[in-house]
């Protein structure tokens, strides 16, 4: 079920959804250098295979009334130095959901799943 964030206002009030910060934060950590792709287990992976992109995969958010907290799960790539793309997907994601949403984020915790390493060149371009 999906959890909405009300805002109050002299007109009324405005409700963000839990899955739009989601995918705020999960866009803004994927726009960071050195970040392979997003890691979604089995549930971002079966959505996959329907042929529906999960914009919000890799992403659990916790929303109160003013704060946030996120979750990242991620595949970096290999040569990259993980606590530099680590604090940069913290920076941008933290910079993004706050100036879209106007929530604090209080939180911003990225869990390295893995390393995706470069495609092997085919044994026609290595003879050439």
């Amino acid at each position: 079920m999906t959890e909405n964030r009300a805002l109050p206002s002299e007109l009324g009030s405005i409700r963000i959804a839990d899955e739009v910060v989601s995918i705020i934060a999960g866009l803004a950590a994927t726009e960071v250098d050195g970040v392979a792709s997003m890691s979604g287990g089995i549930a971002g992976g079966i959505a996959e295979a329907l042929g529906r992109k999960n914009l919000s995969k890799g992403v659990k958010v916790e929303v109160g009334e003013e704060e946030a907290a996120v979750d990242l799960f991620m595949i970096v790539g290999y040569g990259s130095r993980i606590p530099d793309v680590a604090w940069n997907v913290q920076e941008n994601v933290k910079k993004a959901v706050e100036n879209m949403t106007g929530l604090k984020v209080v939180k911003v915790n990225v869990h390295i799943q893995g390393v995706s390493f470069p495609q092997q060149k085919s044994e026609e371009e290595e003879s050439k």
